[in-house]
């Protein structure tokens, strides 16, 4: 530790939320020498490992199934009418969960720290209740996640979220996801993928605002190709319920009918209940914690991070907010988060990832830009006769030849991108790309053979 423990508090770091950054930065804070503890009401794990990243990415990988089976064929696989099991896709997503849950927990043991199973509210900047224990701590770290959010409006109370969709007991026949950021998107391509008849309904004009509107736009005509029916502008005025339809009327006099609606419209910090009256811990207009650099709160004893304090809301950054809240409290080195150049995926189908600047945001910082573009078929849909095409871009500083922002949907967009982050993070450019030698034939190697400027 940096300093020497002071004995007059039951713990040196008390935590709030066990999920990927709470966890993190108990597991560090102990390693340095620190009493921790943590509590958690829900889930060891948080909403990644329960009911976000990791579940999702189960049920994603059982949606693309469909299209497999299908272009077997073509590649001389006698072709099968298989038949699909909700029930046993979601009881073995339970097990898997479980089972990362045990781990999260071993973890925290074995590392010395804490756990207290219930709902923490604060008593004071020092004071924590769990159930009937009262526990001091010198620091608290409110790393509390977030949650869902419906708006009231007539019939609301039929809706489900996000969370409600990973242990829905029977798999429905049509559903209504409203909603355009990437969890409407992600569910929208999960559902329709294992034959759900799938509307994806947004107030916008175009879903994913925040990324590159040509591979927005190129993935929206790919979800429809697919099947999935989206109607841009549409907005939800009432539900009502008759037997087990539920019936949307829009706000265009349009009506819908499904077996389940899911509200994919945003989520809020999970503050209520936490106490934050007995502190002096503020809060943003949009009810996330006010934090500086180092993740301090307007209480000077209590940090937070993570999803609730509005950053970019990723477990690979919770995380590091986290290394970075134990670095600074314990080992005496302050410490923050850089996230220029933080990679991204949606596992939308097909998938979506991209690092850097997209083209609008980098002609408004950087004035002149270079933008490389190709789209293609992937090698893969050749035989099979898949329509789906794969978009992939570059863009580059032409002042400096470094290239800013590096875009793609398509198959494994995530796994590719990931690479290309370690090069954009280190200022890779575009001459640097050209020097490099692909890997043929990948689809990959179309990010270091892109020659000619598009614009």
């Amino acid at each position: 530790m940096s300093d020497s423990p002071d004995l007059s508090f039951d713990y040196d770091l008390f935590v709030i939320g066990a999920g990927s950054g709470g966890v993190r930065a108990s597991r560090m804070a102990a390693q340095y020498g620190a009493r921790v503890a943590i509590a958690e009401d829900r889930y060891l794990g948080g909403t990644c490992v329960n009911v976000g990243c990791v579940p999702k990415k189960l049920l994603v990988y059982a949606a693309q199934f469909h299209e497999s089976f299908r272009d077997a064929a073509c590649y001389g696989w006698q072709p099968v009418t298989p038949a699909f099991d909700w029930s046993a896709l979601i009881a073995n997503k339970n097990r898997e969960i479980e089972r990362l849950n045990g781990i999260y927990g071993r973890l925290l043991e074995n590392s010395g720290v804490k756990i207290y199973h219930g709902h923490a509210r604060l008593l004071d900047a020092h004071t924590v209740l769990v159930g009937d224990q009262r526990v001091t701590a010198r620091y608290i770290l409110l790393a509390v996640g977030g949650a869902p959010w419906v708006p009231k409006f007539p019939g609301s109370e039929f809706v489900s979220t996000s969370n409600d969709m990973f242990f829905l007991e029977h798999l429905p026949r049509r559903i209504a996801i409203v909603g355009g950021g990437y969890i409407a998107v992600e569910f929208a391509g999960i559902l329709n993928g294992l034959g759900v008849e799938t509307h994806l309904l947004y107030r916008g004009e175009l879903f994913l605002k925040g990324f590159d509107r040509e591979l927005r736009e190129q993935l929206a005509v790919e979800m429809q190709q697919k099947g999935i029916r989206i109607q841009w502008g549409a907005e939800v005025a009432r539900i009502d319920k008759s037997g087990d339809t539920l019936r949307l009327q829009l706000s265009n006099g349009e009506i819908i009918d499904c077996d389940c609606v899911m509200y994919a419209t945003g989520r809020k910090p999970r503050v209520e209940g936490l106490g934050l009256e007995t502190t002096a811990v503020r809060l943003s207009e949009s009810g996330h914690f006010q934090v500086d650099k180092f993740f301090r709160t307007t209480q000077p004893n209590m940090f937070a991070l993570g999803d609730a304090i509005g950053s970019m809301e990723l477990t690979p950054v919770a995380i590091a907010q986290g290394m970075a809240v134990a670095n600074t409290l314990f080992r005496g080195v302050p410490s923050t988060v850089d996230l220029d150049n933080v990679p991204t995926a949606i596992f939308s189908q097909p998938n979506l990832a991209c690092v850097g600047l997209d083209e609008e945001a980098a002609r408004v910082k950087f004035g002149d830009i270079a933008v490389y573009v190709t789209k293609f078929t992937p090698m893969k849909n050749t035989l099979s006769g898949n329509p789906e095409k794969m978009l992939m871009k570059l863009i580059v500083d032409i002042a400096t030849d470094r290239v800013v922002g590096a875009h793609m949907l398509g198959a494994e967009a995530g796994e590719i991108i990931q690479g290309l982050a370690v090069a954009i993070k280190a200022g890779a450019t575009k001459a640097d790309f050209d020097a490099t030698i692909g890997i043929h034939p990948t689809a990959a190697e179309e990010f270091v053979t892109m020659r000619t400027r598009t614009r």
